[in-house]
């Protein structure tokens, strides 16, 4: 990460913009910002923000497809903001591969503190990169210090988010992990309505890692309890 983070706003409300600028300044942050999808897309070929905060609801390129347009070539964290709020949202949003979920309205103190729990992990990858630890579950091979995932040497591609809940799990094998610890664990903050995104980001994984998801090989469901992976 930087030595001073940059946050990367897309909103087509100038409004919105102005008052999360004067925010993340306020923060010490640097601030790019951006009115749709593609000024998204041309910003990121030719800055590296370390967060993005960005509006579903854009023209000429809305933000679900934007994020998954940056999820085939980039594991930034993305922020999305959403004036819905319905369950069925957010599990879209986290499917995409969006690390947060922000309904509006919203209060900027709020939005403040998950930009810094993001922040906080792009600081923990960097931390990581000391380390040489390199996890092997049968097939699957867990490099810490390059976030690199694989199964057979086929790369698999996980969000900062997914590869941080498949990395405690896996350093803590045969050890059952509660939704609500998964959450303190991985987004450093207290839990509160964390179930379903944690179990968005379980299935996500599943998905990514499993033959057969509905039988998961890796990581186990202990009903009533939480997840685990065997030793």
């Amino acid at each position: 990460m930087q030595s001073t983070p940059v946050v990367l706003i897309a909103d087509d409300e100038a409004e919105i913009r102005d008052v999360l600028h004067v925010y993340l300044r306020n923060e010490g942050y640097m601030v790019l910002e951006a009115e749709n999808g593609l000024e998204v897309l041309q910003t990121l070929e030719q800055e590296k923000p370390d967060v993005i905060i960005m509006d579903v609801m854009m023209p000429q390129m809305d933000g679900i497809t934007t994020c998954i347009k940056i999820r085939e070539h980039s594991n930034i964290p993305i922020i999305i903001l959403s004036a819905k709020e319905t369950q069925l949202d957010k599990i879209t949003g986290l499917s995409i591969g969006a690390d947060d979920y922000v309904t509006k309205p919203f209060h900027p103190l709020e939005l403040m503190a998950r930009v810094k729990v993001q922040l906080r992990r792009h600081s923990d990858k960097k931390d990581d990169q000391k380390s040489t630890d390199i996890l092997r579950i049968g097939e699957l091979m867990i490099d810490i210090p390059q976030h690199e995932v694989s199964i057979q040497d086929r790369q698999i591609k996980l969000t900062p988010l997914e590869f941080s809940i498949l990395k405690l799990l896996a350093s803590h094998r045969g050890q059952v992990f509660s939704v609500d610890r998964i959450y303190e664990s991985v987004w450093k903050e207290p839990a509160s309505s964390s179930e379903q995104t944690v179990m968005v980001h379980i299935r996500n994984l599943r998905e990514k890692l499993e033959v057969d998801p509905r039988h998961p090989k890796y990581i186990k469901t202990v009903w009533g309890v939480g997840y685990k992976i065997e030793k």
